[in-house]
């Protein structure tokens, strides 16, 4: 399923509801904000071996797939409304990323790009 899909099914979805009119881009960003907060909740207080474990079990990864699925959900529906094409705006900023990020520079380091120097 492409991007272009995905939004498609949002809109349906929101159009069904008659909920366009809640979906005004700062409501889409607070609810997206929730949203991540929701998807932090699941791994705060974790140690990194049981935040990599979480998806072992059946349960730990349906609540974690729905989190991930909700911030999704918004993040379309927020591009849709803004009409911002996503895989236009991934690639450009991915270009600016490369500059940022020179792989001989980056390689194997978390630092942020204006420390690389």
């Amino acid at each position: 399923m492409t991007i272009d899909e995905l939004q498609d099914l949002v809109t349906e979805f929101s159009q069904q509801r008659d909920w366009e009119r809640f979906h005004t881009p700062k409501n889409l960003v607070m609810a997206l904000t929730g949203e991540v907060g929701e998807l932090a909740e699941l791994f705060q207080w974790l140690t990194p071996e049981q935040s990599q474990e979480l998806c072992d079990n059946e349960q730990g990864r349906v609540k974690v797939e729905h989190e991930i699925a909700d911030v999704l959900m918004y993040l379309l529906r927020l591009a849709t409304v803004l009409d911002i094409d996503l895989a236009t705006a991934v690639k450009s900023k991915l270009q600016v990323n490369e500059q940022r990020y020179p792989v001989e520079l980056a390689r194997g380091r978390a630092e942020k790009y204006s420390e690389l120097g």
